[in-house]
């Protein structure tokens, strides 16, 4: 596909021209957006946009809209017939913006030359604050990933403080929460009937608030109630219960619906819709896109799109349900996989997009090597409602077999154009070393093995064990050390076979709810011993609904209600962050300082054997 074959018209329209070009005088909803935009399926902005026009609608779309001016981006669009929709993007705008030492980060991936002052803190907070004042009565709906994590009461780690529901802090109309498509394909649907928004008050995966004595009728089998805003406020106990609820809640098939007042009003929290069919999930990456940035960015570089472009996402959701990450809590934990037809169609456009040089720099997802996998048999997952089918092991009940992805991997490679795929997302490398009782499920994960590294692997393979301590481990719901062990074992012997020169590179945490300097000063020995410096370290950052943040925040464990000890102050996480780098002379004198306070001398003869 060359820039030069298309037309302004090919974009949705950011500006009234744009609208003028396609003869229209009206719009049915205007969508601000926090990031720049790409029309490409993986930008949720071009996938809400596009799924509007499917439904035969007009859509605009701003991207990072001024607020800081007379607010005239705001206005350009007029007043939408049906609604106003906002997010911040495809992330967190705090996270976007701040290190884990909320320290200003110097560049946004999502913006064009990276600039970092083009969204707000707080950005769909910022943006609904303003529509509603410049336009009260106009409708409007709340989604993407900062909307959807902030669904209910939830700390925020950067003012450090217990947070409303979005909903009340926006005064949006509606939050629609996860993946868009389904509950917004239904509320077109309604608004169509001629229901006004703040009638609708049934469809899945959606939020409202509502007066106590207005609260509907319950159209689904079950609810929970939680406890108050209020009540959390004063009782942090009573927030880490409610978290339980609602990560149980995110995490079944069929699920209740949950209610929390808050203030004098209702919050009522619709659960989720089934995983997407693959006819479903193969419409949404089938719309019409660009696959490219709107022209008006011209020839600057959005650092995102750029990491991006030659990559093919194979499905949604993952169930690791590692205790930091707000994949489960967004995307949730059961797969929803495209067809081979819709990928394989989606590898045809990238061979003719300019600067494509026959890679593929990433076939996978969430977790690269989900795709396809579910319960064998659905009766039983339909009554679970643990967060992880892996761990603290590998259900019985999960198809592990890799087979389907193993014929994804072959086909993509026999493509025309195509000279070789790579895996760019992390592998689950405890799903590829269990033993399952079904041999043709062995025989595929170890096919699968040999293939990805022999095949797959583009210098760097990345990995996750996330930490060396198996109490740190059991509290991030990670598997073993142990297991790392085996697989570099596994990758070092395949290099050294097949005469590669490959490095496998693992992630780390420090600051964990449950690690301690000691746990971090093991992990500084442990690394060593197996000749690494570590590269792809980060502190950890407490983002709303997960797991880990819970404990950070009240201190307890949501399921064991036990106290659990997390590095909170600045100092507290640097003398942990510092075991990463133990190499660098700068921290030599601290790190054996604390060493010897902690009575650990025998780990300052295994990191400085040289004294």
């Amino acid at each position: 596909m060359d820039n030069r074959s298309l037309q302004l018209t090919d974009w949705l329209p950011t500006t009234k021209k744009e609208m003028e070009l396609r003869g229209w005088d009206y719009v049915d909803v205007v969508l601000f957006s926090g990031d720049s935009y790409i029309d490409h399926p993986s930008f949720g902005t071009a996938v809400i946009g596009r799924l509007l026009e499917r439904e035969g609608l007009r859509v605009a779309i701003v991207p990072q809209p001024n607020w800081r001016d007379d607010l005239r981006d705001f206005k350009k669009m007029g007043l939408p017939r049906l609604f106003f929709a906002v997010t911040a993007g495809v992330m967190d705008s705090m996270i976007n913006h701040y290190t884990a030492n909320k320290r200003l980060r110097s560049n946004d991936a999502y913006t064009p030359d990276g600039r970092s002052d083009m969204r707000p803190d707080r950005a769909v907070t910022v943006y609904s604050r303003i529509l509603k004042e410049l336009y009260p009565d106009v409708p409007l709906v709340l989604g993407g990933v900062e909307a959807s994590l902030r669904r209910v009461s939830h700390y925020d780690y950067w003012n450090d403080a217990l947070h409303k529901t979005i909903l009340a802090d926006s005064g949006a109309d509606l939050l629609i929460y996860g993946m868009g498509e389904l509950p917004l394909k239904q509320l077109v649907r309604e608004v169509r009937n001629g229901k006004k928004i703040s009638e609708i008050k049934d469809i899945q995966q959606t939020a409202f608030l509502c007066a106590n004595k207005e609260v509907p009728d319950n159209p689904f089998s079950e609810e929970a109630l939680l406890y108050s805003h209020e009540e959390c406020l004063k009782e942090k106990l009573k927030q880490a219960k409610n978290f339980r609820v609602v990560e149980e809640q995110s995490n079944r098939l069929f699920a209740a619906r949950m209610l929390q007042m808050v203030d004098d009003k209702m919050l009522v929290v619709n659960p989720p819709f089934p995983p997407m069919k693959e006819e479903e999930i193969d419409a949404s990456f089938d719309l019409p896109y660009t696959r490219l940035p709107h022209p008006k960015y011209k020839e600057k570089l959005i650092p995102a799109y750029e990491m991006i472009k030659f990559s093919v996402n194979l499905h949604r959701g993952c169930f690791g349900g590692c205790a930091f990450c707000t994949i489960s809590a967004h995307q949730g934990k059961f797969i929803a996989s495209r067809s081979k037809k819709s990928i394989l169609e989606e590898v045809r456009k990238i061979t003719e997009m300019p600067g494509f040089k026959g890679y593929i720099s990433d076939l996978g997802g969430p977790s690269a090597n989900m795709y396809r996998m579910q319960g064998i048999d659905i009766k039983i997952c339909e009554k679970c409602k643990k967060p992880s089918c892996i761990f603290p092991k590998i259900c019985f009940n999960l198809n592990t077999d890799h087979s389907d992805l193993l014929d994804i991997y072959h086909a993509v490679d026999a493509l025309p154009g195509v000279k070789k795929s790579f895996i760019g997302s992390g592998i689950r490398y405890d799903m590829l070393l269990h033993k399952s009782n079904d041999e043709k499920t062995n025989a595929s994960t170890q096919t699968y093995l040999r293939q990805l590294i022999k095949y797959h692997v583009s210098g760097r393979l990345k990995v996750a064990p996330e930490h060396t301590s198996d109490s740190t481990l059991h509290l991030m719901r990670k598997p073993s050390f142990d297991l790392f062990y085996q697989f570099k074992r596994i990758f070092d012997d395949l290099n050294e076979k097949e005469q590669l020169n490959q490095q496998l590179i693992p992630y780390f945490i420090s600051s964990h709810p449950g690690c301690s300097e000691e746990d971090m000063a093991e992990l500084a020995a442990i690394t060593k011993n197996i000749f690494f410096k570590l590269e792809q370290v980060q502190d950890f950052t407490p983002s709303p609904m997960t797991l880990a943040t819970e404990i950070y925040y009240t201190g307890f464990h949501p399921y064991t209600l036990e106290r659990v000890y997390t590095a909170k102050t600045k100092d507290q996480k640097n003398a942990q962050r510092q075991f990463f780098f133990w190499h660098d002379n700068k921290n030599k004198r601290t790190i054996i300082n604390e060493l010897k306070r902690i009575n650990r001398h025998d780990l300052i003869k295994k990191i400085y054997p040289n004294g």
